[in-house]
């Protein structure tokens, strides 16, 4: 489980140190980061109710279509994210 452990560190250091997009890149189906890496991605979340996570698989079963599409995805919230942000920002400046 050192892998899927590790990649759960590494999620929670970012958080910590204020990345607010994370994209948990998971090679050849490595059962550990399954698991535990994409187990951890509510809790930490839950935690941190501002960051965008998302998992993209690397093996020869993912499609690229999918890996794209999720990364897409990703992108979009995070600028709907920053967007909101910005808003608030905005909001409290013209108060």
């Amino acid at each position: 489980m050192g892998e899927g452990w590790l990649l759960t560190a590494e999620m929670l250091e970012l958080a910590e140190t204020g990345a607010k997009n994370i994209v948990c890149t998971q090679p050849f189906g490595c059962l550990p980061n399954h698991i535990v890496g994409k187990g951890m991605m509510k809790p930490i979340k839950a935690l941190n109710p501002e960051i965008n996570i998302v998992a993209v698989d690397y093996d020869a079963g993912a499609s690229r279509v999918n890996q794209e599409n999720r990364l897409k995805l990703m992108l979009a919230n995070a600028r709907r994210n920053l967007d909101m942000h910005e808003d608030k920002v905005e909001d409290k400046v013209t108060v």
